[in-house]
């Protein structure tokens, strides 16, 4: 039975996940390197429930016994007692490697691992641990508190009890499960991302400009967001990965990342996260930067 969960990552993925793991009743270990991380993660967890307080949604009680659930700190033993640990932090193949080789040294011989990314095998970052048939993916959607969906993505070892116990794990969160094979990016980002990349090659051979692609989406297709806008709140970098994740896994020109996209990147314009983006956010409402 899985009582605690430890949380590798104390970025916007990290506390999302911490944050519904401890309104739903487990006790939560958050890990990241950097003390100042992980107190403006408590802080955004803390904002983020005052708004669910707000909506009526949860008690000011139920705010401060998640918040009591979370415990933080900057070293790997803290998650000796852990049932399940999460890795969260950012897109990048190698980074996880190495957190999952840590983590996985410093847990019980019982533990399962998920990983987070939204893009990379499974089998491979499994295969770090000491543990590959423990390993799953478990690809939480952002924001975590308010989107419904998890994908689980079974690694070619993973066995069948941790897959079920993920999928009752999702299903203690108040999530829905999308099964999905280990192909690179998965079920929802396969889609996704090659639609965010098409509507920059639009905006780059000037079919468009920022403001008529998402608005053509916005009020063309239905979607909450434009795709442009929808980049820059996903972070230029992580849909760069992915779409890199894609073209190298598939080895299909039709996923090749738009040279704007790079540029954008290169430039440190990874979105909102970084003030600008698609659009500029140093202004109220934001206003498109080209």
């Amino acid at each position: 039975m899985i009582a605690t969960i430890g949380i590798v990552g104390a970025g916007q993925m990290g506390t999302g996940i911490s944050q519904v793991a401890a309104l739903a009743g487990y006790q939560v270990k958050l890990l990241d390197l950097n003390e100042a991380v992980l107190a403006a993660g408590l802080d955004r967890i803390r904002a983020s429930l005052d708004r669910q307080i707000a909506k009526g949604r949860i008690t000011p009680e139920d705010r401060d016994q998640a918040l009591a659930r979370i415990v933080t700190g900057t070293d790997y033993p803290l998650f000796g007692d852990c049932d399940l640990a999460i890795e969260a932090v950012a897109e990048n193949e190698a980074i996880k490697r190495e957190v999952l080789k840590r983590l996985s040294a410093h847990l019980k011989p019982s533990a399962l691992i998920a990983t987070n990314t939204s893009s990379i095998s499974v089998t491979r970052l499994a295969a770090v641990t000491d543990r590959p048939q423990k390993c799953v993916g478990m690809h939480f959607m952002n924001p975590v508190p308010v989107m419904e969906l998890v994908e689980i993505i079974r690694g070619i070892a993973t066995d069948e009890d941790t897959f079920r116990q993920a999928r009752d794990v999702v299903a203690k969160l108040g999530k829905i499960a999308a099964v999905a094979e280990d192909f690179p990016a998965f079920i929802v980002n396969r889609i996704l991302l090659p639609m965010i990349n098409e509507a920059v090659y639009t905006l780059y051979e000037g079919v468009g400009t920022v403001s008529a692609i998402d608005l053509a989406l916005r009020l063309g297709a239905h979607h909450p967001m434009g795709p442009l806008q929808l980049a820059d709140f996903i972070g230029l970098d992580t849909v760069l990965s992915v779409m890199q994740v894609l073209y190298e896994g598939l080895a299909d020109s039709k996923y090749r990342p738009c040279p704007l996209l790079v540029k954008y990147v290169e430039a440190g314009w990874l979105g909102r996260k970084a003030g600008r983006g698609f659009y500029d956010y140093s202004q109220t409402p934001p206003v498109p930067s080209r």
